[in-house]
Formats: structure tokens, sequence, C-alpha cells
């Protein structure tokens, strides 16, 4: 739901690292870091792992996933939203299938999706991965909902109709005039991505992320189901912490409605450093800041937004806020490294904790 506060970068750099530190000082430098971050931010649960040369050396949990009933954050067991780091696993579900020769970038978003209005201009899905296509985000615009009966109890769960949570909005601006984040845009995507793969949205992203990345946890946030092990969220009013509401987010599946453990979420951050989802060239295109009618350059790739630390070290990633959680997840591809968090506290700044992080492991 949020744009990445850190994002500064032209273009992403390659930058050589001159040393490598061991995985057990790697954990040590960590777990302090994130600690000195956790007390620092009167965090209730807090779940940090770290990806070091390609793999997971280190994930700790921090704190309470329910203060009330004194449950502990578990880095295996407890689930956090992802929020909008989900559009970075959208975006790959839709690069997957460019790979395979099912999905055009640059093909009129209609003809896979032919429900989705005309708007008398064309949309394309490139457009839609970089937030280029004027699709309405939650304020910037008006958004005019598809009132009708649905046959099942669940109609979001099939993310073509939860195009109806915003189809006959009118664009924002023109494609490619403007960058305009937007989680509306995301849902587009999933429904182009379920159309153009011929299997449900879930079911893909299950098929050619989850299963090969042995992600068990990793799963849409569904409400009507009994998912064990969620995090309790936290909000803080007038210096007092209280339980935050628990807000159905299925209809927003490809923009905002995954769960899973911290670890799983580093074994999406793991599987984007060593290959294991997309090939080197789409990687490339994925990684590579887009461009406006006007010249302009963005801040955001395919699906990720690129960036510099403050230490001045360029990263790609996204981040999330939503209710219950804020994420982060915060690659430097050219050292093969990252840095994953969690947490259900919602005043918490998880860009901090992930740069204290990479800053404490970075040879010096």
């Amino acid at each position: 739901m949020t744009i990445l506060r850190l994002i500064t970068l032209s273009i992403v750099l390659v930058l050589p690292v001159s040393a490598r530190a061991q995985a057990p000082d790697i954990a040590l430098l960590a777990d302090k870091a994130a600690r000195e971050q956790f007390e620092k931010q009167k965090l209730v649960g807090l779940g940090v792992a770290v990806v070091h040369d390609g793999k997971i050396v280190f994930q700790k949990g921090y704190g309470h996933a329910d203060k009330e009933k004194n449950v502990a954050v578990d880095p295996a067991k407890t689930l956090f939203r992802w929020a909008s780091v989900s559009k970075p696993l959208t975006a790959v579900a839709a690069l997957q299938l460019v790979e395979a020769g099912k999905l055009d970038l640059d093909k009129d978003i209609r003809e896979y999706v032919p429900e989705f209005p005309d708007k008398g201009v064309k949309i394309t899905t490139r457009q839609l991965l970089g937030h280029q296509a004027g699709i309405v985000h939650y304020t910037n615009g008006k958004v005019i909902i598809t009132k009708r009966d649905y046959e099942t109890k669940n109609p979001f769960e099939d993310v073509v109709l939860a195009l109806d949570t915003f189809k006959e909005s009118p664009l924002v601006n023109q494609p490619d005039e403007k960058f305009s984040y937007t989680t509306h845009g995301y849902i587009l995507l999933s429904a182009v991505v379920q159309r153009a793969g011929n299997e449900k949205f879930a079911d893909q992203v299950q098929a050619r992320i989850v299963k090969p990345l042995g992600a068990t946890t990793l799963q849409p946030d569904y409400q009507w189901k009994d998912i064990p092990n969620r995090a309790v969220g936290y909000v803080l009013e007038k210096d007092e912490v209280k339980r935050s509401t628990d807000t159905d987010v299925s209809w927003k599946l490809g923009g905002g409605g995954y769960v899973s453990s911290v670890e799983d979420f580093a074994r999406f951050a793991a599987g984007l450093i060593n290959r294991k989802l997309v090939a080197e060239k789409t990687e490339a295109k994925m990684w590579q800041r887009q461009v406006l009618t006007n010249n302009r350059v963005t801040n955001y790739g395919l699906g990720f937004a690129i960036g510099l630390t403050p230490s001045r070290r360029p990263w790609v990633g996204h981040d999330g806020a939503q209710e219950k959680t804020r994420t982060i997840m915060m690659l430097e591809p050219a050292s093969r490294r990252g840095v994953v968090v969690m947490t259900n506290s919602e005043w918490a700044n998880p860009a901090q904790v992930a740069n204290s992080v990479l800053d404490a492991i970075t040879p010096k």
C-alpha cells in the first residue's frame, strides 16, 4: 500500500564486495542490529531474516505474535501479512508467463481480460507492472465499485471478479504519462495472469513459486479459511498499544493479499537472488527503471522498486503497509544478499530495521 521511502537511484549499479563475513558473524551482527531496532521502535513483534551469498544464514523472531496470549514470534511459524510485497510475487508470476510465450507485455490487456472496460486507450501488461497504466489507487481519484449479486460466498477469490472493486473508475492519467502507484492495477495484473496462464491466479503462484521454493506457509490470506499462527496486529493510539482490525484483504490478492512466515519470505528473496524463478535476461528487465513518455525515468522496474540505502548501496525490492503489518524486502543482487523484515506493529519503520541490519553485516 505504500511507495518505498528510500527510492533515489537513477540506475542499478553493480558494486563488488571487497570482503565477505562468515555466516556466524553475520548472525551475531544481524541479531544485534535487529534487536536494537526492535527495542528502539518499541515493537510488539518482529521477524527478520538475512540472505547471504544466496543462502538464508539468519532468521529470528522478537517479541510477540499475540501479546495478550503471550505467543512469541516464531520465524518459521508465525504468519505475517506481506501487504504490498505481494506485488513482486505477482510480477514474477506474470514474467514467468512471458518466458513461456503465453503473455505479451505490450499487447492490450483487454485481449486477455475483456471484462475490464474500454478506457479509450490501449493499456498493456508492461504498464501495469510499472504503475504507468493510469489505474486508480485508493485516494488519488474516484473509485467506482460495481455492485451486483454473486453466486458464491467469496466471489473475489476469483481475481477477475475482484475487478468489480474498481473497474468502472476513470483513469487518473494517460498510460505512460505518469508513475502512479496503484494496488488496483495489480488486481488487474493478477487477472491478466489468470487468463494468460489459463489457470487460477493463486494456483499459478502455488505451482511456479511456492512449490519450487518450498515456501510452505506462503498462501493467500483468505479470511474464511482457518489458517493457524496468524500474527495479531497492533496500532499505537495516544501512546497506547491496541489490537488492530482484522480487515479482509482477499479481494486484492495480487496487490496485497499474501501471508507467510519470515522464513518463507526469505525463501522468496533467496529464490530471486539465485534466479530460481526467472532467467537472467528477465531479471535484467525486471530490475530496470521504466521510462515515461516525457523521457523521465522512474524509480520502479517491473514489480520492484529501485533505490539506494542511506549508506549509498544500490538495492531492489519492495515494502508494504497494511492493517496488522509492515514489511520490506531489500535485495543487493550484486553481492547476492538481502534482508527481509516483517512486523505486526503498524507504527514500525521496517526500512530502518533492514538498513540497520545491512549496515551491520556489510564489511567495513
